[in-house]
C-alpha cells in the first residue's frame, strides 16, 4: 500500500537493519541515466509522509503525493549523483534509483541504501523509540500525534555544509532560491515520478564556480573550502558519526564560515545520530519547556539533565518535540 495508505498507522518488519534481503533490479538505461530499484526494510511506527513533510533546510514540500523525492552527491567522494523516488509499501521503503552514467555496482547500491536509510532515519531501531515515548508521560502524547515520524536529515555533512554557507544570515526561503540557482547552474537534475528534483553541484564541480547571483563573493571561497574539505574526506559521514559530537564539532568549526551553530547542524542533523545532545536551538527548547511546564527558560545544564531521560534517543525526541509538540 502507499504511503498515503499507511498515515498514522503502525508499520512493522522483523528486520534489525538496512542490511536485510532487498530486491535491487537494473531496470533501464537512457539519455546517459541508469534506473534501478531496491528497498529498505522497515522496523517499527514510520509514516514517509511526516518524515518528506517535516520542512527543514531546502525542504519546503506542502502536499505529499505518496513520493519522497531525493537528489544527492553519493556518500564518499560525493562525486557521484543520483536521484532517488522513495515510496511506503506496508513493512517497506521501495527507492526507484537514477543515476548518471554507468549502472551503479552492487557496492553502491548498498552505499546508497544505508544513506537513504540514515537521511529517513530507517537506520536506528524505531520500535526501540516508540516504546521509549510510550513510557514517558510527556513524550508520549507528543508522540501519539504522528507514531509514525522520524527525523529528516540532510542528504551527507558534505550538504549541510553547503546550506550552511548557503543559508547563513538569511531567511530560509532566500537560501532555499540559492540553492536552487547554484543546482541548475553547476549541480544535475532529476525526474522523479514526474517532478524535476535539483541535486547540488560535487566537489569538483564547486571548485569551477567563479560567481553565484545573488551570493556575496565571500560565500564562494567558502564554499571551495567546503568541496576541499569534502575531497580530503573531511566530510565523510562515517568518520564523523564515529567521533564524539563535541570533537567533530571542533574539528568543522576550522573551516571558514562554520561557527558553533552550523558546527551543530552538520553533526546533529546530518550524521545520524540518535542520540546526541542538543542544545542551543531556541525552537526546539521553547517546545521542551512548554511540554514539561517550566515555569523559567531551562539553562543548557537543565536542559541535559532533563534530557537524560531520553537515551539512547536524545536527538530524535529533541527533533519530535520541535516538529510535534506545538
Amino acid at each position: 500500500m502507499s504511503s498515503r495508505g499507511c498515515e498514522r498507522r503502525y508499520c512493522s518488519s522483523s528486520s534489525q537493519n538496512v542490511r536485510g534481503a532487498a530486491q535491487t533490479d537494473v531496470v533501464m538505461m537512457t539519455s546517459g541515466l541508469t534506473s534501478t530499484t531496491t528497498e529498505l526494510p522497515i522496523v517499527g511506527p514510520f509514516d514517509l509522509r511526516d518524515i518528506a513533510m517535516m520542512g527543514f533546510g531546502h525542504r519546503d514540500e506542502h502536499s505529499f503525493d505518496g513520493v519522497m523525492r531525493m537528489a544527492f552527491c553519493m556518500d564518499g567522494d560525493y562525486e557521484r549523483q543520483v536521484g532517488v523516488a522513495a515510496q511506503q509499501v506496508g513493512d517497506r521503503l521501495e527507492l526507484k534509483v537514477q543515476s548518471l552514467g554507468d549502472p551503479l555496482s552492487d557496492t553502491e547500491v548498498e552505499a546508497l541504501r544505508r544513506q537513504v536509510a540514515r537521511v529517513v532515519s530507517l537506520d536506528h531501531d524505531g520500535e526501540a523509540f516508540h516504546q521509549l515515548c510510550l513510557s514517558d508521560p510527556v513524550l508520549a502524547p507528543v508522540h501519539m500525534k504522528a507514531p509514525g515520524f522520524r527525523p529528516a536529515l540532510f542528504y551527507s555533512p558534505y550538504e549541510a555544509a553547503l546550506w550552511s554557507i548557503i543559508s547563513a544570515r538569511r531567511a530560509r526561503g532566500q537560501g532555499i532560491t540559492l540553492r536552487a540557482r547554484m543546482s541548475e547552474l553547476y549541480g544535475a537534475s532529476f525526474e522523479l515520478s514526474g517532478t524535476a528534483t535539483l541535486c547540488v553541484p560535487t566537489p569538483s564541480a564547486l571548485l569551477e564556480i567563479e560567481s553565484i547571483s545573488g551570493l556575496p563573493a565571500d560565500r564562494i571561497s567558502r564554499l571551495r573550502a567546503v568541496a576541499q574539505a569534502a575531497q580530503r574526506g573531511v566530510l565523510d559521514a562515517d568518520r564523523l558519526r564515529a567521533m564524539a559530537p563535541e570533537d567533530a564539532q571542533a574539528e568543522l568549526q576550522q573551516l571558514p564560515g562554520i561557527g558553533p551553530f552550523y558546527s551543530s547542524l552538520i553533526v546533529i542533523r546530518a550524521c545520524g545520530h540518535a542520540d546526541a545532545p542538543t542544545v542551543g536551538e531556541p525552537r526546539s527548547q521553547a517546545a521542551i519547556q512548554q511540554a514539561y511546564g517550566t515555569d523559567h527558560e531551562l539553562t543548557d545544564a537543565e536542559l541535559l539533565a532533563l534530557a537524560e531521560t531520553w537515551r539512547p534517543w536524545r536527538t530524535w525526541v529533541s527533533v519530535m518535540m520541535r516538529a510535534l509538540a506545538a
